[in-house]
């Protein structure tokens, strides 16, 4: 160990927005819990390429007491998965902003509705700018393979968040309950499919919406497996 300089994460200025994940040539940074955190003392090299690309300016310079740069160590890591330390390029919280398709594009092709990423329950920032005054969705999974308009029906319009307890093996209350209190949420969807164990995601938006202590306007809908809307509670 030795006294060093590098870099300190603000975890309450930090808004997950993941811009320094990929910043940190080194893998430094990683994403969790939604937020960004310093994973390894060893593979910041305290050049701080990470500070200016911070737009909440929760990152800062320290010197304390810290492992020594491993170049090295880098290098191994880097020959490894580009996901093993937390800092997937595949979970960068980003907003997607869509053009208006040209007049001689094919009438029948149809623009993407989805406005942010990642969105996967498990993946999604709790906070995150997109979130502030948006309508959300939460889908299962499957829905969006047994609706075919589920874009301009769902998503249009909507912050999405999709998953399914089942496979993920996980209770998403605790991570939905965070994102309702962090986040001026104006109303919540949640789209399941007609089978039982897809009541998981509707139960976990449920108890979310009354941890949340909020008044939220809410409502399920339910899809057959055959593709149609058959209940909107």
């Amino acid at each position: 160990m030795m006294i060093r300089k590098i870099i300190q994460i603000d975890e309450h200025k930090c808004d997950g927005c993941g811009i320094c994940v990929e910043a940190c040539h080194e893998g430094a940074i990683g994403m969790v819990n939604g937020k960004a955190k310093l994973l390894r003392d060893d593979y910041c090299d305290g050049l701080g390429d990470c500070l200016p690309a911070c737009p909440q300016g929760a990152i800062t310079f320290v010197e304390r007491e810290a492992a020594p740069y491993d170049e090295a160590a880098v290098l191994a890591n880097k020959k490894g998965s580009a996901c093993s330390t937390g800092g997937c390029p595949g979970s960068m919280a980003k907003a997607i902003h869509h053009h208006e398709a040209p007049v001689q594009a094919e009438p029948a092709r149809q623009t993407s509705q989805l406005r942010q990423w990642p969105v996967q329950i498990k993946l999604v920032p709790v906070a995150a700018p997109w979130f502030q005054g948006a309508k959300l969705l939460i889908a299962a999974d499957c829905t969006a393979y047994a609706y075919a308009n589920f874009h301009q029906d769902f998503i249009k319009d909507h912050i999405t968040l999709v998953g399914c307890p089942k496979l993920d093996m996980v209770d998403y209350t605790e991570k939905l309950t965070a994102i309702l209190q962090n986040n001026d949420i104006k109303s919540v969807t949640v789209v399941r499919m007609e089978v039982p164990c897809c009541g998981g995601i509707q139960m976990a938006a449920q108890r979310a919406l009354q941890a949340s202590g909020k008044f939220i306007p809410w409502q399920v809908v339910t899809i057959s497996t055959d593709g149609r809307i058959i209940d909107k509670t």
